[in-house]
C-alpha cells in the first residue's frame, strides 16, 4: 500500500495531467483551486494541505473562494489578481507546470538539518522571497524564511533526540510493545 501510494504521486506528475486536472472534466479553472493539491499533499506524511489550510493564506482562500471577484479561477495564473495566494499561485507562478521549481528549500527526506544558508540554496531562497514579495515586502519574506529555518532546525533537533531515546530503549531491551495483559483497555484503565 505504501509503495502504491508513493508511486501514484511520485511518478512525474508533470507528465500525468490527471494529477491536477480532474479526469473527464479537463478544466484549467478547476486545476487552479488549492483543493486539487490536497489529493496528494495531505495526511501523516505530507501535511502541506493542513499547513496551508490553517494559515492566513488558506483562511483567506477558504472564506473567499466562492466569490469570483476575489478568486477568478477562469483567469490564467499569470493574469490572476487573487485576494490571497492559492497553492498554484505561488508554486506554479507564471503558469508553468514544474511545481517543484518554486517549492520550498528543505524539510523532508533528512533535509531538516541542512545548512539552509549554503550557496547551494541561495538561488532557490531568493526565488522563494521573490514569490512572496508579489504581495509582501522582501524584508517580510526574508524574516519569515529565517523563522521557518529556525523552526525546521529546532524540529530537526527534537526529531534526532526522539530517535536517540528510541534507540536507547531498544538497546536496553525496553523497545518491545506492552504485553496485552498490561495494555490499557478502551477507557484507558489497566
Amino acid at each position: 500500500g505504501d509503495t502504491a501510494g508513493c508511486t501514484f504521486c511520485h511518478t512525474s506528475p508533470e507528465e500525468r495531467c490527471s494529477s491536477c486536472h480532474r479526469r473527464h472534466q479537463f478544466n484549467p479553472a478547476v486545476a487552479r483551486e488549492s483543493e486539487q493539491c490536497k489529493t496528494c499533499h495531505w495526511g501523516k506524511d505530507h501535511r502541506d494541505w493542513e499547513a496551508y489550510d490553517i494559515s492566513i493564506h488558506g483562511t483567506v482562500y477558504q472564506v473567499n473562494k466562492w466569490d469570483p471577484t476575489q478568486f477568478d479561477m477562469s483567469k490564467k495564473l499569470a493574469g490572476a489578481d487573487y485576494v490571497g495566494p492559492t497553492c498554484q499561485y505561488c508554486h506554479m507562478r507564471g503558469g508553468h507546470h514544474n511545481v517543484q521549481r518554486l517549492s520550498t528549500v528543505y524539510t523532508s527526506m533528512g533535509m531538516s538539518n541542512a545548512d539552509r544558508g549554503a550557496p547551494l540554496w541561495k538561488e532557490k531562497r531568493d526565488t522563494w522571497v521573490s514569490v512572496c514579495d508579489d504581495c509582501h515586502s522582501p524584508r517580510f519574506a526574508r524574516e519569515n524564511l529565517q523563522a521557518m529555518d529556525e523552526a525546521c532546525k529546532n524540529a530537526g533537533l527534537k526529531y534526532t533526540e526522539t530517535f536517540k531515546v528510541a534507540e536507547n530503549l531498544m538497546l536496553d531491551g525496553m523497545g518491545e510493545p506492552m504485553p496485552k495483559d498490561l495494555a490499557p483497555d478502551w477507557s484507558g484503565q489497566h
